[in-house]
């Protein structure tokens, strides 16, 4: 088996390629692919070759998380024709798959695929993102964000999360045209606000991040770290000893954030569509990825697979 895939082969080299596909095992299915979404925070950095050291990281690999499809070889309780959110995969031949959903055909085993309703097309690409965020404010004693930094697609997610749980954040952006678009709360110039909050949560993935929210935490409050980080992170201890800060950090999403998430958005809670900017055919991954990654005005950039095999 072969198929049509984005291969990173080191920093700022990628391309569309054809590799190979191990045969399905027992529980795995094959998805042909229908759309894909890049991401602006990890796939950046392997894409720009600043990516710390991680388990399963090295080149050359086919990238991406974030891929909605169509299962043409059923396995577990899928079904040929259903519609699936797809994680990723590892099953090529001569490419990692660290993430592994940029790809025209996966194989990938059939617990890791989520199904969805068809109607929502290409943003359904986008529900690893919303899982993400729904992980870092889900669970027993995790306070609701009041101030998220960053008002990109991660962070646009965490405030709507935030919002449809009962929450009244506050989200900071520094770039004047990124303070557009919000839905139900309130986006701020960091440097003209000067007030504390008792939660904050980083969707940015800054630099120096911690010195500047440590400073705007009152005593005893909490920062998770929700976004990813290239470069160790350190602080001024004083301000930190203050305010007994605490510090969280927040991981990937579980299954069941997915499958959560799903039921939001197919419930009319969680709009996803909205946060797409750009578009690219699958053909034109080199350009598309180089937007995605230097365009500002890019929020979300997704590759249409259809016709690619």
């Amino acid at each position: 088996m072969q198929t049509e895939a984005i291969i990173l082969a080191g920093p700022h080299d990628i391309a569309r390629r054809t590799v190979g596909l191990h045969a399905p095992r027992a529980n795995e299915a094959v998805v042909a692919m229908r759309h894909s979404a890049i991401s602006a925070g990890t796939e950046r950095l392997l894409w720009s070759g600043d990516m710390p050291p991680f388990p399963g990281m090295g080149y050359p690999l086919v990238p991406g998380y974030e891929a909605v499809g169509e299962v043409v070889e059923a396995a577990g309780d899928l079904k040929a024709g259903d519609t699936v959110f797809v994680p990723g995969s590892d099953r090529f031949d001569g490419a990692r798959g660290l993430f592994g959903a940029a790809a025209a055909t996966a194989v990938t085993d059939a617990d890791r695929l989520v199904r969805i309703d068809a109607g929502h097309g290409e943003s359904a690409a986008l529900l690893a993102l919303a899982a993400t965020a729904r992980h870092a404010i889900a669970g027993v004693g995790r306070a609701l964000p009041d101030l998220i930094v960053g008002h990109g697609a991660f962070g646009r997610l965490l405030a709507r999360l935030t919002v449809a749980a009962g929450g009244a954040p506050v989200v900071w952006d520094t770039d004047p045209a990124r303070r557009a678009g919000a839905q139900g709360y309130e986006v701020r110039d960091p440097g003209a606000d000067d007030a504390t909050y008792a939660t904050i949560y980083d969707a940015s993935g800054a630099d120096g991040i911690l010195d500047t929210v440590i400073p705007r935490l009152t005593k005893g409050g909490e920062i998770v770290l929700a976004g990813f980080y290239a470069r160790p992170l350190s602080f001024a201890y004083p301000p930190a000893f203050l305010r007994e800060a605490r510090l969280r950090i927040s991981a990937e999403w579980t299954r069941d954030d997915l499958r959560a998430t799903r039921d939001l958005v197919e419930a009319g809670l969680l709009r996803l569509d909205d946060l797409i900017t750009h578009r690219s055919a699958a053909a034109d991954a080199r350009a598309a990825y180089a937007t995605a990654f230097t365009d500002p005005d890019c929020l979300k950039m997704v590759l249409n697979w259809e016709g690619v095999r």
